[in-house]
């Protein structure tokens, strides 16, 4: 029987976890990124099925050949996944292996669901490999970079008109603000009083923080992204934090940053969904 573990049990699932899983995996066991676990045995689990708590997708950790768990999956989607995500608005299930040899268990589970697959890179950076300054890109006037901070998340004073463009995507990936701010770090791009690009640790293990971006359209093509991407880049180096960059093989510009900066190619992945009916 497939069972939702307590957050204070999370911990149980580390031997899980393969030495290269996806670090959102790992965040949400160490219980530093929200999430939910759900597992075939509470007291001694063998596979689990990981929600990300920004709802990005669900990662397969453990044993993937654990008949009593892999048996009852298509059922436990159905009737707890599913209804629980159409209430949040969720229309694609979204699933990834910790490890490879589940991709062919996922293929075979869901081969009735119109299965669908994508392929994602996964690359690091380390010190000796940023050259960032060797291509910085100048930012056009009226554009400026700002550090996310608690002043600027509570915006007390109001100065910011689009503040909750920040507040939701922090919110996606932590439980509260004081909890980016201890454990992560990140940076807007200010232009008029508005927020037009942010770049910021969406997850975080011991020193490896993932990187997650977004500029508004309306101020893309403008190397935003990049300028605050080097910046948040510089502190991650400073502090001896190793930045992390997970994209789809898909987005040739957010690979062309990263490789660009120096990011190098650690492993890749490969993703599958099926539409929530």
């Amino acid at each position: 029987m497939i069972t939702e573990l307590k957050s204070s049990k999370f911990c149980k699932c580390k031997e899980l976890l393969h030495e290269q899983s996806q670090l959102e995996a790992k965040a949400v066991v160490e219980g530093v990124n929200p999430g939910r676990i759900f597992v075939d045995d509470v007291e001694s689990p063998a596979s689990g099925l990981i929600w990300l708590g920004n709802n990005d997708g669900f990662f397969f950790i453990g044993n993937e050949s654990n008949g009593a768990f892999n048996n009852e999956l298509n059922h436990f989607i159905d009737t707890v996944i599913v209804p629980e995500a159409r209430k949040i608005g969720l229309t694609w299930f979204e699933g990834i292996g910790d490890h490879i040899k589940w991709e062919e268990t996922i293929k075979r589970l869901f081969e009735d669901r119109h299965l669908g697959s994508w392929d994602q890179r996964v690359y690091t950076l380390q010190k000796g490999d940023y050259k960032g300054n060797s291509f910085e890109p100048a930012m056009e006037e009226g554009y400026n970079i700002v550090k996310i901070s608690e002043r600027l998340f509570e915006n007390s004073d109001q100065s910011v008109e689009n503040i909750e463009f920040l507040h939701s995507r922090i919110l996606e990936s932590w439980s509260s603000l004081n909890s980016f701010l201890e454990k992560g770090i990140g940076y807007c791009v200010m232009f008029k009083n508005r927020i037009v690009s942010i770049c910021f640790s969406n997850f975080a293990v011991d020193n490896i923080h993932a990187t997650a971006i977004e500029t508004l359209e309306e101020h893309q093509g403008k190397k935003l992204a990049q300028k605050a991407a080097l910046t948040y880049v510089e502190e991650c180096l400073e502090n001896n934090l190793i930045p992390y960059w997970d994209c789809m093989d898909s987005n040739k510009p957010s690979i062309a940053v990263a490789e660009n900066i120096g990011f190098k190619n650690i492993f890749n992945y490969t993703g599958y969904e099926f539409k929530i009916v």
